[in-house]
């Protein structure tokens, strides 16, 4: 199937209106639309401490880390006491380079639950590196909206675009290219869309990007597909992850779903083969 402008907006548009189809309680088109606006659920951040904090929460957004440290502490704003309120400056006052002094702190004061394994490839070590190398990536501002008027800078231009989350993949440690894209996307920035495994899941299913594609080549992908269906790249991202990870994460009379993506595929490919069939 090639990618044409066409199946890229039947693909959306069956997205769009594949979970509300499922007679799901409260999972509605009005519900679905009021996770196409980023800053609909979460404004902007005004201080240097809040952008910290965003940075933080889309640090463990990958993988088990969202259960190893998210879960396992009550969510990263319990992280405040030991990170000064989430104080950039203080934080790399007191622990300087020392991720094992954060980790000391954090299971002295706030008691994860699980295992804590202290190799430095694990995820608690891992996370508490991140920890002080975005301390050091935000105490370069002098403000936050410094540090807006530098992401700018780079989303006006679409050929340095992709540069950005790869520059934020070099300055903090542990972020990598799709972490990056959720961090810019969750702070209103439209125009970088997460590459997580539920949309690149969908998109190989459904032939929308060729098999084994990198995150960058598949956030390359959901810009594309976005453009054909006349939506933002975030809407699009988010259509396809509501799918993937039956999360409505700013409903809590809906909850979890559970995972809807195989069933969506299966759907999809039917659906996008007859409308390719009738070209």
């Amino acid at each position: 199937m090639k990618a044409i402008p066409e199946i890229d907006r039947s693909a959306y548009e069956l997205a769009k209106g594949y979970l509300p189809g499922l007679n799901i309680t409260g999972v509605t088109q009005t519900s679905i639309e009021k996770y196409l606006n980023p800053l609909s659920l979460n404004p902007r951040p005004a201080s240097k401490e809040e952008l910290y904090q965003r940075l933080l929460s889309s640090a463990q957004n990958a993988n088990m880390k969202a259960a190893v440290i998210g879960r396992a502490i009550g969510g990263v704003d319990k992280l405040a006491p030991i990170l000064f309120g989430f104080n950039p400056e203080a934080v790399l006052t007191r622990y300087e380079d020392d991720w094992e002094a954060v980790l000391d702190q954090i299971v002295k004061e706030i008691k994860p639950r699980g295992k804590i394994r202290r190799t430095p490839r694990s995820i608690w070590p891992l996370y508490c590196q991140t920890i002080l190398s975005a301390a050091a990536f935000i105490n370069q501002f002098d403000e936050a909206n410094q540090f807006f008027e530098w992401v700018d800078f780079f989303d006006r231009d679409v050929k340095a675009r992709p540069s950005l989350p790869m520059l934020l993949d070099r300055e903090i440690k542990g972020f990598g290219f799709a972490l990056s894209c959720d961090f810019l996307k969750e702070l209103g920035y439209v125009n970088f869309p997460k590459p997580d495994v539920h949309l690149h899941d969908i998109f190989t299913e459904l032939e929308l990007c060729p098999i084994g594609v990198d995150d960058y080549q598949l956030f390359k992908a959901i810009i594309r597909l976005a453009s054909n269906a006349h939506v933002t790249p975030y809407a699009a991202d988010k259509v396809f992850w509501l799918i993937g990870s039956g999360d409505f994460y700013a409903d809590p009379e809906i909850g979890s779903i559970g995972s809807h993506k195989q069933e969506f595929i299966k759907f999809a490919q039917l659906k996008l083969t007859e409308i390719n069939d009738e070209r």
